[in-house]
């Protein structure tokens, strides 16, 4: 229970990983600046159970000798649910500033009794990615797992802002966007449809919107296919509005409440 509560409250980063075909190091458009700042709040049914926060830092990191943005994700259950299976998830990437493939993935998750503690990191010119995860007994990581890049992949977070990047003004209805993700030890081959484009009113406004519909792999957390259903910003943008899942333990979702220091005008539609 209390690991499926965590992945309601992450919905909002649902498109894991992107490819990229040609150079790796390729300049991207970047839709977003430093400092920019999302807040979401959890919801299972109609109970809030938590909220989750994204924050590009203003500081830039070197890592693997290129410049990184560094691009926190947090979230946490709140009242009751604490008391059940709290949850204090905190995600941490390092994206390179002009290409956008990530570096560094860092997860540091509590979730009731469950904790883990890992680093992913990218070495794309090698076409490697190298894993640990921490023993927490001993506070000792355990041996670096290898694993070959077959294409340029992105992690969940460079993965999101990658999928900014895109041009959505072409897109139409039935239109797919092929991912490809890594997460913790496993390669996904996913698809993303574009569902409709609709009009969605959040905590934080009413928005222009395209929703986009994840073909899901088979798991044990979302009940079918379609289980989810994310409306991203109609907009430059393209932030997430809102998720819908329905899992099989019932319906859960997240939505905007606040933002703060985005690139561009918001698609807001007066009231």
């Amino acid at each position: 229970m209390n690991r499926r509560i965590g992945y309601i409250i992450l919905l909002c980063w649902p498109l894991l990983a992107l490819v990229q075909d040609g150079n790796p190091w390729k300049p991207l458009p970047k839709h977003f600046v430093r400092g920019e700042y999302l807040k979401y709040r959890a919801y299972f049914g109609f109970f809030p159970v938590g909220h989750g926060t994204w924050k590009v830092q203003p500081n830039t990191i070197q890592i693997h000798d290129r410049p990184t943005f560094q691009v926190d994700v947090v979230g946490k259950t709140g009242g009751l649910v604490d008391l059940v299976a709290a949850v204090d998830d905190r995600w941490v990437s390092y994206v390179d500033t002009v290409s956008l493939l990530p570096h560094l993935a860092v997860r540091n998750l509590q979730e009731g009794n469950y904790r883990k503690v890992d680093f992913t990191e990218f070495f794309h010119e090698e076409g490697k990615i190298r894993y640990k995860d921490m023993n927490l007994d001993s506070g000792t990581f355990k041996p670096i797992k290898e694993y070959t890049m077959e294409d340029i992949t992105y992690g969940m977070i460079s993965g999101y802002l990658y999928f900014r990047s895109l041009d959505f003004s072409r897109l139409t209805v039935g239109d797919t966007v092929t991912i490809k993700a890594f997460l913790e030890d496993t390669f996904y081959d996913l698809q993303v449809i574009c569902y409709k484009r609709d009009v969605i009113e959040v905590r934080a406004g009413t928005f222009k919107a395209i929703a986009f519909r994840p073909v899901m792999p088979e798991n044990t957390i979302f009940e079918g296919e379609d289980a989810v259903l994310a409306w991203i910003s109609d907009d430059q943008n393209k932030i997430p509005l809102r998720v819908e899942a329905q899992m099989f333990i019932g319906h859960a979702g997240i939505e905007l409440t606040e933002y703060e220091n985005l690139k561009y005008p918001p698609a807001l539609v007066d009231e």
